[in-house]
């Protein structure tokens, strides 16, 4: 799993699932450019690993074009190339009834969840396939919501589930490059995201229940294992969650 040598780029990195595999990273050898919005919470994740002098906090914003090519360009002029891309950054909308959403929170999901995902590959490949040696791995966040939905949720679901086309038609088209792209689907890990779950929340058949969590480390090994396979290998498709978290089934 040692990334001695390469480097990644974690998206989503200030906090959660984000600064977990991040700061794996960098304890496994990598040197990590941690981005986000806030450049502050950045350096103090980063501050949090007795390996901090490899990782680099740079701020970007995943929903403007400019603002990711000048993310990996800064990337490269700072570290000389890009082995692998978490892309991690997501944001949810209200629990509201579909006909009850403003328009407003619908984009702002789809903005970072699918048109973030979409420019962040869209720059590692231009990156990638040019650099020497050739190639890297993109680990896309895609969250059990790209399976099965919440109720309510209908702009996480869709986005999610938008992931898993990207993630396809990465994979596929990043053949001729030597890019693996695989997709790592996460259920209630222990983040404040999750925060909410032991207390209860909706289930399909419209009561409020508590659901199991799981250590967020376990998620970092996973995504540790995806980006430590050399690159004819790849993992398509993981799902990491709760053991008795009511996914499979009828609850």
């Amino acid at each position: 799993m040692s990334g001695q040598g390469k480097v990644a780029i974690v998206t989503g990195a200030a906090t959660g699932i984000g600064k977990a595999v991040a700061l794996a990273l960098l304890e496994n050898g990598w040197s990590v450019v941690f981005t986000g919005r806030r450049k502050e919470v950045l350096e103090a994740a980063i501050a949090e690993s007795p390996k901090a002098s490899a990782g680099r906090a740079i701020p970007s914003d995943v929903t403007d074009p400019a603002s990711v090519a000048a993310l990996f360009d800064a990337t490269v002029a700072q570290l000389g190339r890009v082995d692998l891309v978490f892309n991690n950054a997501g944001t949810n909308a209200q629990g509201l009834p579909i006909e009850d959403l403003p328009f407003e929170q619908w984009k702002a999901v789809v903005d970072t969840n699918i048109t973030g995902v979409f420019l962040c590959i869209k720059e590692a490949f231009r990156v990638m396939k040019g650099q020497t040696p050739r190639g890297g791995r993109i680990i896309n966040n895609g969250s059990i919501s790209a399976t099965a939905p919440r109720p309510n949720s209908a702009p996480y679901t869709a986005s999610k589930h938008a992931v898993t086309g990207l993630t396809k038609s990465s994979s596929l088209d990043g053949r001729k490059y030597d890019i693996a792209c695989g997709q790592i689907d996460i259920g209630n890990t222990l983040t404040p995201m999750a925060s909410r779950m032991p207390g209860g929340v909706p289930q399909a058949d419209g009561s409020i229940k508590p659901e199991p969590t799981f250590d967020v480390k376990h998620v970092a090994d996973a995504v540790l294992y995806m980006a430590g396979l050399p690159l004819e290998a790849n993992v398509q498709f993981m799902t990491v969650m709760a053991t008795k978290m009511p996914l499979v089934g009828r609850g």
